[in-house]
């Protein structure tokens, strides 16, 4: 059976900064964060969008009526979570309308969670074929104010919608994956900003990266030229070339100008969105098949999946017949272009309100958020969420 991706979308906040205005702000040569980290634009998600609304409102922009009866599963990855203790796809569930005979669970591996989503996806639909599995991947990506990683912040959140005989990409079975205790990134729960040490970061991805690339090939006896493009989780882009570079020392300079070329312009997204921790590699999928003219049906893709503590896989998919047909490019392209630059003391201002810790009640204005789906405030300590078209 041929499982796989039906649909996959994407939303971002509609604010954002220039990254040439945070590095003159912070008295930084612009090209350090331009072309040094690869990041042109940063997503800057105001109080009334949360991972959960984001994450309802990917979902909202892909799936019909059709979708949203024959969904029974929904499988949200996170690492932004907004409770200890209920799932935030149970919020998605009913922001969304969907069918009540329906699994909603949360699941949790730093930013490979995405994946392990999928694979779960993949599991379920085998035993159900006629089954439709909702994937969201929605995070909020916080280092604080002046720190080394504030450049690597955004906002966003990916939907996916999994099924047999996909109209956009069959996930292959034959994928590779490992899992090593480093603490190169961890957010205590006390905290709400992460702690990370950034050369180990870089270190262990690239390692993982070699390791599964190398056993992916020695499993399937395969080569580099068995790929037409490969694809990386990108907390910032320069890290995914960093670990592409990697394995192409011994390629001829046709097979490296090849892969960097399509690197380049799958990066797109992902350069103007920011990280956005579990749905950054899946980004990157989205923008690779919406930028890049020249990928045919059949191309196989090989996608680097990690997720910092860490866990890593490295999996293949193949595009299907007229699956271009079936995205959603001019809808995102819209989305982007909507977007409002704000200063750097704007976003400073709108970062700094937060939520103070154990409040139980407050009531948010939510006339300014163009999104469809808001985080409207909080009443007895319950999150209170409004979709504007129900």
């Amino acid at each position: 059976m041929k499982i796989g991706i039906n649909k996959i979308g994407f939303y971002t906040p509609h604010m954002y900064i220039d990254t040439e205005d945070l590095a003159i702000a912070r008295g930084v040569e612009p090209g350090k964060f331009k072309i040094g980290i690869g990041q042109d634009k940063m997503a800057v998600v105001p109080k009334t969008q949360d991972a959960v609304t984001l994450a309802a409102n990917a979902a909202l922009s892909i799936l019909d009526q059709e979708d949203i009866d024959a969904i029974d599963y929904v499988i949200f990855a996170t690492e932004s979570g907004i409770d200890h203790s209920k799932a935030a796809g149970v919020y998605v569930h009913q922001l969304l309308g969907l069918n009540e005979y329906c699994r909603s669970i949360e699941v949790k591996q730093a930013c490979y969670s995405g994946t392990a989503a999928i694979q779960i996806a993949k599991g379920h639909i085998a035993l159900n074929p006629d089954s439709k599995v909702l994937v969201l991947s929605s995070d909020i990506s916080r280092y604080g104010l002046n720190t080394g990683g504030e450049i690597t912040q955004g906002a966003g959140a990916v939907a996916m919608l999994i099924t047999r005989d996909p109209k956009v990409m069959v996930i292959e079975d034959q994928s590779v994956y490992k899992t090593e205790d480093v603490m190169d990134f961890w957010r205590p729960l006390y905290s709400e900003e992460a702690f990370v040490h950034g050369k180990l970061s870089v270190i262990q991805y690239i390692k993982l990266f070699q390791d599964l690339f190398t056993a992916y090939k020695e499993k399937n006896q395969v080569t580099l030229a068995a790929f037409d493009g490969l694809l990386f989780h990108m907390p910032y882009t320069k890290m995914g070339l960093k670990a592409l570079k990697s394995i192409l020392e011994n390629e001829s300079e046709q097979e490296q100008e090849r892969l960097i070329k399509q690197f380049n312009i799958g990066k797109y997204y992902n350069e103007i969105v920011g990280n956005i921790y579990t749905g950054s590699l899946y980004l990157n999928l989205i923008s690779l098949l919406e930028q890049d003219t020249e990928l045919k049906a059949g191309a196989r893709l090989g996608l680097f999946s990690y997720g910092s503590g860490s866990v890593g896989e490295f999996f293949t998919g193949i595009l299907q017949k007229n699956y271009r047909d079936h995205l959603f490019t001019e809808q995102h392209q819209q989305m982007l272009q909507a977007r409002e630059k704000i200063s750097v003391e704007q976003y400073e201002k709108v970062f700094m309100d937060t939520i103070p810790n154990g409040i139980g009640n407050i009531e948010f204005d939510i006339s300014n958020d163009p999104a469809p789906i808001c985080f409207a405030g909080i009443k007895d300590h319950m999150r209170q969420y409004i979709n504007k078209e129900q």
